[in-house]
């Protein structure tokens, strides 16, 4: 699904991988997509009719897996695909790129899950059809973050001039990074990034930060930081992220929002959050007119039908791609893509004159 864009001559393509590779102007196209439907739902019950959309999850999902099919369903689509790898011939050994070919032969789209970084950049470059990311491990998850925008332009009016906190598992939570990347864009966007010192962000994000002049600060209490926030995106501490157990119990309760720390916030701050929620929210927030996550999800759905229509539909709605090469080494990364499917070839990029692998983005060695 790549092709050349004749206008400046680099690649584009169909593909959501990661929301970075979108403009400011084309996640507004989006916002406003998704508002229109919203408000007159019925125009668009036949949008997709004809159109089958295959979910290939690899890991559990409730939000993301059933937003999706849900979205397809009002736009007159179908839905293929399954919850369980095992369920499917993955359990037989069948590589990503074999499953992908195959399932680019049955439907128009694909969205996927995997536990493993760098996945869906892998499976675009397999499929015939557009590929959307709904996360590959610790990495991103963009169309989380599309869910997080849209609830941000309805219920902010605004995607700039914010203050964010981002709270809790900031090393492997995905919703973070791929939120961080995008907001980092808007002007006057500034940053608290609040955990432990085990789970803070990874470096590359403070590159983008600092790439974008954005200005940030690291904390350790969600009680000092949250007072003069304007947006708090808590996030729950991933179990199965960690490598035992103890880790995980070391760091599982150390940031809860509780009523003592929410009276301490502006009346007109939000709280969302990507959900599942575990114990990182106590339940007597959830009726205070500042908390938005059961609604976040809801604004999401509207998110991914604007976004099958804009990659199904709309011909001069593509993403660009960075510029590539093919290297010698192979990306050391033990979480990345290329270390269980071989035949993946060795692609990177070049950024602050470092050598990044193009599936995980981590630094290649």
């Amino acid at each position: 699904m790549k092709k050349i864009n004749e206008s400046c001559g680099f690649m584009t393509n169909k593909n959501l991988i990661d929301l970075e590779a979108m403009s400011p102007e084309q996640i507004d196209k989006i916002i406003r997509k998704a508002k229109k439907i919203m408000q007159s739902p019925a125009d668009y019950r036949h949008a997709c009719d004809g159109k089958i959309l295959a979910t290939l999850f690899y890991e559990p999902s409730t939000r993301t897996q059933m937003s999706f099919q849900t979205a397809m369903l009002k736009l007159g689509g179908r839905t293929i695909g399954f919850d369980n790898p095992m369920n499917s011939s993955v359990a037989k050994g069948e590589s990503l790129k074999d499953t992908i070919k195959i399932i680019s032969g049955y439907a128009d789209i694909i969205a996927i899950r995997h536990p493993v970084e760098g996945t869906a950049m892998a499976s675009s470059l397999y499929a015939d059809v557009p590929v959307i990311n709904c996360g590959d491990g610790g990495h991103l998850h963009p169309t989380q973050t599309l869910t997080d925008i849209v609830t941000l332009s309805c219920e902010k009016g605004r995607l700039d001039n914010l203050k964010i906190g981002v709270c809790g598992d900031l090393l492997n939570g995905r919703t973070v990074h791929s939120l961080i990347k995008t907001l980092a864009k808007y002007e006057n966007n500034s940053f608290v990034l609040i955990s432990t010192k085990e789970l803070s962000v990874p470096l590359y994000i403070i590159d983008i930060l600092e790439k974008h002049g954005c200005k940030y600060e690291i904390s350790h209490s969600l009680a000092d930081a949250i007072t003069d926030l304007d947006v708090l995106y808590m996030t729950r501490i991933q179990r199965e992220r960690f490598k035992s157990d103890e880790e995980y119990e070391a760091q599982k309760n150390v940031f809860v929002l509780d009523r003592e720390k929410l009276d301490k916030a502006k009346d007109d701050m939000i709280i969302l959050h990507p959900l599942p929620r575990v114990n990182e929210i106590t339940v007597d927030i959830d009726d205070d007119p500042r908390a938005l996550y059961f609604k976040q999800a809801q604004y999401g759905m509207y998110g991914r039908m604007a976004l099958i229509l804009m990659l199904l539909q709309d011909e001069d709605f593509t993403i660009a791609t960075r510029e590539t090469n093919v290297i010698e080494h192979r990306c050391s990364n033990p979480k990345c893509i290329t270390q269980t499917e071989e035949y993946l070839p060795n692609l990177s990029y070049e950024k602050l004159g470092m050598t990044m692998c193009d599936f995980c983005d981590k630094r290649i060695d």
